[in-house]
Parts: structure tokens; C-alpha cells; sequence
């Protein structure tokens, strides 16, 4: 099973999906925030000197309580990169800390730059 997975949480009066690529064996690697509360103050302040760290965990303890589902929608618009590629960037990725923000460098457009070579995010196009 390859692909995208999103869950919902909640973020002061708001709902954000958070995006990771699945590697395998249960495996998820992400683009995680230092927490929740510098997300919503990156959001609302545009704080954009914050940074995550590239993670690596189980699925079912990334998830949590929430619901989760493949996003591949963007398949439609690019052509995904090979399986491997993916996975193997990924991997290197690990431990390294990026910028993020909630506009412009979030867990969404981490995602989808792997996958497809392009950082997009819809979530934040639809706001």
C-alpha cells in the first residue's frame, strides 16, 4: 500500500489535515511541527521562522483518534514519481529540520513536493 494519508485536527476554531507519505510496513514519515500551539501562531501571526522536523512513526500512532485516507488527488494534475524515489527521498529526509508555515511550507506541500517534485497545498488554496 503507497500513497498519501491525512487526518484531521483540530486547530483553534479550525480543522488542518496533516499529510504523510507512507513507506511501508506501517510506516509513516512526516513533516512534524514542534507542536500544535506553534502551528496555530504560525497561522495567525505569520510567523514563518518556525521549524519541523522531518519524523518517522507508526501509522496508527500518527493518526491517533482520527480518521485517515490516501490523498492522491493531485495525480489528476502531475505525473507522481517513482515509488522508490519517493520512499528513498524520504528516508533521507529524516531528522532534518525545515521551515514551516502554516501558508507556505507545511506538511502538505512536504508531501506533495515528494511525490510529485511540486510543493502544492489545497487545503490552504480552499481557505
Amino acid at each position: 500500500l503507497n500513497g498519501f494519508r491525512r487526518t484531521p485536527r483540530p486547530l483553534i476554531r479550525a480543522e488542518y489535515q496533516h499529510w504523510a507519505v507512507y513507506v511501508g510496513e506501517g510506516h509513516v514519515i512526516h513533516l512534524a511541527p514542534p507542536c500544535d500551539l506553534m502551528v496555530a501562531l504560525s497561522f495567525y501571526f505569520f510567523l514563518y521562522n518556525v521549524r519541523a522536523t522531518v519524523k518517522k512513526g507508526k501509522l496508527y500512532v500518527v493518526v491517533g483518534n482520527n480518521d485517515y485516507r490516501i490523498n492522491n488527488i493531485l495525480d489528476e494534475k502531475y505525473e507522481p514519481r517513482p515509488i522508490q524515489e519517493i520512499v528513498q527521498d524520504a528516508h533521507g529526509l529524516l531528522g532534518k529540520e525545515l521551515p514551516y508555515s502554516v501558508l507556505t511550507r507545511h506538511c502538505e506541500h512536504f508531501v506533495t513536493e515528494l511525490r510529485y517534485g511540486k510543493p502544492q497545498s489545497c487545503q490552504v488554496q480552499l481557505r
